[in-house]
């Protein structure tokens, strides 16, 4: 269906020839949410000619559930003039014609043209490596330093530093009992047993320093502020399907709106986000049918409860009961180390994490999060 034009003529030809100098892609549409103008950008980003698209809803461009939510979007701001996205930029998902989802970094005005009222919306793809560097940079700096919890080199580091001492001391006990017993006296046999219980106490002191470290991480204390789930899920979201991994990929959210405002440290969440959506890509690299969701829904009065569910393998029972545990890892070469970090993210926010078969045949992640409560202020 084709509707008419925000202008006529020659100022039509003059648009079109102005929007169409712009790399990204730029695409007006009415307040109906009907497309009036898609530039050549949009053209070569989406998949789509401009005369195939022209009268139909924006939305089409869009994954679920920001499809079916639109058109009421529009209605809201038209109805109360509260401005949730116009004039705010923002990093989200887009869907291309043949079905596949990719991060895109969003901005959307409003304009009036000949007295008619419309919005525009310019679009950045973000699939692209030096778009990336530029448009996520701050986003991946932060997710690269999530508190000590993820600060791998720093664990090593200290476990390095604190454990050389006790085991170099444990070496050293041991190769001189070895001596003393090579041809052993009664005295030697004397000292022998003495080195062996220096020896042990050094073992032991290092099993403690271990023990330490790991108290220290799963009991730090996290920055919480409110934050919007659904936001911190489409950032998570974009950094996974960047550079084409979301490529064949059936990819939706179903986000709850009543259980959005989360008390949580907010990079911290977002890098569980991210290693369970990058897990689950990997998973179903192999399989023909790849489908992916984040859902949320309430998990009683002070929790709300987040899915992320593939179509990939699954998981072996025997593995799946194993999975949190440090150094325990289904990837050839893997550490073992995301989902234990994940693990003790969820837990120093009281929250828990479990996993359990897909609805679509694969795996699906369980965790809670705190809810916001009335009257708590953002830090």
């Amino acid at each position: 269906m084709r509707t008419k034009p925000f202008l006529s003529g020659r100022k039509e030809e003059e648009l079109h020839a102005l929007i169409d100098t712009v790399p990204d892609a730029m695409v007006l549409i009415d307040q109906a949410g009907a497309i009036r103008s898609f530039s050549r950008g949009a053209e070569a980003m989406f998949g789509f000619d401009e005369a195939e698209v022209l009268g139909e809803n924006v939305s089409m461009l869009m994954p679920s559930p920001d499809r079916e939510n639109h058109d009421g979007y529009i209605r809201h701001y038209l109805a109360t003039a509260e401005k949730r996205i116009i004039g705010i930029g923002r990093i989200t998902t887009a869907r291309h014609r043949n079905g596949n989802t990719f991060p895109i970094n969003l901005s959307i005005g409003e304009v009036k043209i000949d007295g008619t009222q419309g919005f525009i919306g310019f679009i950045r793809d973000l699939t692209e490596k030096q778009q990336t560097e530029r448009e996520l940079h701050g986003l991946q700096a932060d997710l690269a330093h999530v508190s000590r919890i993820s600060s791998m080199g720093s664990l090593a580091t200290s476990l390095a530093h604190e454990l050389n001492q006790p085991l170099t001391a444990v070496a050293n006990y041991a190769n001189a009992a070895r001596d003393l017993l090579d041809e052993p006296k009664a005295e030697d046999l004397a000292l022998a047993r003495e080195a062996m219980e220096h020896c042990a106490e050094q073992a032991i002191r290092a099993g403690k320093i271990v023990h330490r470290l790991r108290d220290f991480i799963s009991r730090g204390d996290t920055e919480r502020q409110i934050a919007s789930l659904r936001r911190l899920t489409q950032e998570a979201s974009a950094l996974a399907l960047m550079n084409g991994d979301g490529r064949g990929v059936d990819f939706e959210t179903a986000l709850d709106d009543s259980v959005d405002a989360v008390l949580v440290d907010p990079i911290q969440v977002q890098q569980v986000i991210l290693n369970l959506l990058r897990n689950a890509l990997e998973a179903m690299r192999e399989v023909d049918h790849k489908q992916l969701s984040v859902s949320s829904s309430r998990y009683d009065e002070s929790f709300v409860h987040v899915s992320v569910s593939d179509s990939g393998p699954g998981l072996e029972p025997q593995v799946a009961d194993r999975l949190f545990h440090p150094f325990n890892s289904t990837k050839p070469g893997g550490m073992g180390i995301g989902l234990s970090i994940c693990h003790d993210i969820i837990t120093a926010h009281d929250g828990k994490i479990w996993v359990e078969p897909s609805d679509f045949g694969g795996t699906a992640f369980h965790f809670t999060l705190p809810l916001a409560q009335i009257g708590e202020e953002s830090d």
